[in-house]
């Protein structure tokens, strides 16, 4: 990272309509709008950082470390201090890492496993070998594409019910977006983890402490790049510690409540203790549920109506779908196939801000990735991030283009928004649904307006977010 920049100098773009003219010319896609704008991404520099500074940004906002000629390479080999990293960003190299060299790529950095490990424990997202096996083997069943059709009526209430909730507010109300998409993910997951009963009234709770949990997580893993061995204990913030007793009283209280029979017989825990698990594997396994399911459906939504607010024809071109699928009825889950234009906002949403932006892999023996030769210890990283907006792989990677998502599938594993390989996001279509299905109801309603005011920045922790918050003016829908 940080390494020798040949192409454009640094550029920042504010939100709004940034249409550049002279790219009519450019080649694109049948279907393709020929418009779009650029929203907002950190400055690339150019030149290589001085170590010093590389940390400091990565510390600040990972997204502050790539260059502008990193994003058109197919591979980028370096080393931080002790710890050698090598960065794939193209579809073969993606491919021969996370799925030719899966078995031995397939242990989480030292930095994901430190940070989480606290909250998770040995949950399916940063566990490996047999444990994560296990896991896999009785998780995905309960989050799989068959199961969408009896766990998307939770999806169409909560987002029924928020829809209720802003109409009961003037028009042109303040919200800050981002927490509300926060708390309707968030309202959507409870209800699926713990039954509709249960889950309703954890929901804000749980947000208001993970949210906290991500603003004090250490966001480099000091002791691995000085080469020290990863069983020497990390220090950690004491408030992490408050916020992960926060989140686990309410989870505990809520799977005791299942346990007990409770629930509506309809809840993913309930399917995950039949399936033999006991407390504490339901308990880690249900935090990583929530942290996954609640942060990548919060987020996309989130800056969904952040470029929508910036793209009036896409915004009126999903209202109009909306209205016309659903007729001011909420969506549901048979109406999927009849929203392809919100799906695409949503593809589109998670290619230029993908909720986990990295992708980092710990080598378990010694492996060659397009004859860069990666020994034992040495991190592998898929950087959705750069993927995404390479510019070989995508027609002017940097414009919010819905359409392209209607002209034909991206180039295979040149769009990895929840991994690929064995350790492929097992909620994926649930996620996919859920975003699909709260957007286009609310759509039929509300036209978010971004405040007059605001100033919207990606930062990545653990995370890609608009900021700590995401004010917007809660406009009616044009009749």
């Amino acid at each position: 990272m940080g390494g020798d920049a040949t192409g454009a100098g640094e550029r920042q773009h504010a939100p709004g309509h940034a249409r550049v003219a002279e790219l009519r010319a450019t080649p694109h896609p049948p279907g393709v709008a020929l418009d779009g704008f650029v929203p907002p991404f950190p400055p690339r520099h150019t030149g290589r950082l001085p170590l010093p500074e590389l940390l400091r940004r990565a510390r600040r906002n990972f997204l502050e470390v790539w260059s502008a000629d990193q994003f058109a390479q197919e591979a980028i080999s370096t080393r931080v201090l002790a710890q050698p990293i090598l960065v794939c960003n193209s579809p073969a190299t993606v491919q021969a890492a996370f799925i030719d060299e899966a078995a031995a790529l397939e242990r989480k950095s030292p930095q994901m496993r430190h940070a989480l490990e606290p909250l998770l424990g040995d949950g399916l997202f940063i566990s490996d070998g047999l444990v994560w096996r296990e896991r896999r083997r009785a998780v995905a069943p309960v989050t799989h594409a068959s199961r969408l059709a009896e766990l998307a009526p939770a999806m169409s209430v909560a987002a029924a019910e928020r829809a209720e909730a802003w109409a009961a507010l003037p028009p042109g109300a303040p919200v800050d977006m981002l927490a509300q998409m926060a708390e309707l993910a968030a309202e959507v997951i409870c209800r699926t983890l713990f039954g509709r009963r249960l889950g309703a009234d954890a929901a804000r709770e749980v947000v208001s402490a993970f949210a906290r949990y991500q603003a004090v997580v250490p966001q480099i893993d000091a002791l691995s790049l000085l080469g020290l061995p990863d069983w020497l204990p990390r220090p950690r913030p004491w408030r992490l510690r408050a916020e992960v007793r926060r989140i686990h009283a309410v989870v505990d209280r809520l799977i005791a409540a299942v346990m007990a029979g409770r629930d509506d017989g309809l809840s993913v825990v309930g399917a995950m203790a039949a399936a033999g698990m006991d407390a504490a594997a339901c308990r880690n396994e249900t935090a990583t549920l929530f942290m996954a399911g609640h942060e990548t459906s919060a987020n996309a939504m989130a800056w969904a109506w952040f470029l929508l607010s910036q793209a009036p024809d896409a915004a009126a071109r999903l209202r109009d779908e909306a209205a016309a699928a659903l007729g001011g009825r909420p969506a549901a889950w048979e109406d999927l196939p009849r929203l392809p234009f919100a799906r695409a906002v949503v593809e589109e949403t998670l290619r230029l801000y993908p909720p986990v932006p990295l992708l980092a892999r710990t080598a378990s023996a010694p492996v060659d990735i397009a004859g860069h030769a990666v020994p034992r210890g040495g991190i592998v990283l898929a950087v959705p991030w750069l993927l995404h907006r390479n510019p070989r792989l995508w027609d002017r990677p940097d414009h919010f283009l819905p359409e392209r998502f209607l002209a034909g599938r991206p180039v295979r594993h040149a769009y990895i928004p929840f991994s690929l390989g064995p350790r492929v996001c097992t909620g994926a279509q649930f996620a996919l649904a859920e975003t699909v299905i709260c957007l286009s109801t609310l759509a039929q309603r509300f036209a978010p307006r971004l405040a007059p005011d605001a100033r919207v920045a990606p930062v990545c922790r653990l995370t890609l977010r608009p900021g700590e918050a995401l004010p917007m003016l809660l406009d009616r829908a044009p009749a």
